[in-house]
């Protein structure tokens, strides 16, 4: 069993926790909330969370015991770089959130939510990110707790107070510093895929 790694998880946590913040899935989540029982929102979109992260480590550790150590840190240099200008490229749209009827039940409401995030959640830059994480410090325990932590903190946020973060946080400006953090990334995976550190 792998210990779980504090300097990982502290590396790990703001990169899922930015990437994040801006994307559909956050505002799905306070799309639903905001129709009612954010508790059960929050609850769905945790297990929906839950399930990608299993996933997206499970992928990364996977590179990381077949592919040779420097190819796998070009591949992981080139898919942050990848990251970096998707999420350049994209910082100027406004996301929409998928539509969601309302409900009494908060079984159905979690279930929603749940199917809901999941299927946003599929090749999203944060469950890229959390498998080239994985794949990068070589400690999947550590990569997925952050990155669970991470994404249910935002659904947190989005659930609780979604609408007044909107109006504080400008969705440009954290894709922009997400950019930013993902093009450091690469650069210094890069460079250890070259032999240079």
């Amino acid at each position: 069993m792998h210990a779980v790694k504090l300097t990982v998880i502290a590396a790990v946590f703001p990169v899922i926790f930015l990437g994040e913040l801006p994307d559909k899935t956050m505002f799905a989540s306070l799309v639903m909330a905001a129709r009612g029982r954010p508790v059960a929102v929050w609850i769905g979109a945790a297990v929906a969370f839950s399930v990608h992260v299993v996933i997206a480590v499970a992928v990364g550790a996977a590179l990381f015991a077949v592919v040779p150590h420097r190819a796998l840190d070009a591949v992981v240099a080139a898919l942050f770089l990848g990251g970096a200008v998707y999420s350049y490229l994209i910082r100027n749209q406004e996301e929409e959130a998928p539509a969601v009827t309302a409900t009494n039940s908060a079984w159905r409401v979690s279930g929603r939510a749940a199917a809901v995030i999941f299927v946003a959640e599929w090749g999203d830059l944060t469950q890229i990110l959390t498998a080239n994480l994985a794949a990068r410090y070589h400690s999947p325990l550590s990569v997925g707790v952050a990155s669970l932590a991470a994404l249910w903190a935002v659904a947190a946020i989005a659930v609780l107070s979604g609408a007044n973060l909107l109006r504080i946080l400008s969705v440009h400006t954290l894709r922009v510093v997400t950019t930013v953090v993902l093009l450091g990334l690469a650069a210094y995976t890069a460079t250890q895929a070259a032999g240079w550190s």
